[in-house]
């Protein structure tokens, strides 16, 4: 079997984490990969599930803006816990 060369350009400190990660478990990045790659064969899907963290979000994002533009502006309202506890059973 011929082998091949593949180079991937990634962050330095994406590199620097994952090779330190990998070496407690005893593999090198090359070793990650084939068994990465070998997975996809096997089982014709990425390995571990693919989702978007929904604190980056445009809609969370908005949410965010507006709530920290009404903290700036003072327009802010405060609440004991007894008081939240109350409307919880609202």
């Amino acid at each position: 079997m011929s082998m091949l060369t593949i180079n991937i350009r990634i962050d330095a400190d994406l590199k620097n984490k994952s090779e330190m990660i990998l070496e407690d478990m005893g593999l090198n990045m090359t070793t990650a990969f084939k068994i990465f790659l070998k997975e996809v064969i096997r089982s014709h899907s990425i390995p571990f599930q693919i989702k978007s963290d929904l604190f980056y979000s445009e809609s969370n994002q908005k949410a965010l803006a507006e709530s920290i533009k009404q903290f700036e502006s003072g327009n802010t309202v405060v609440k004991t816990m007894d008081e939240l506890r109350e409307m919880e059973n609202e």
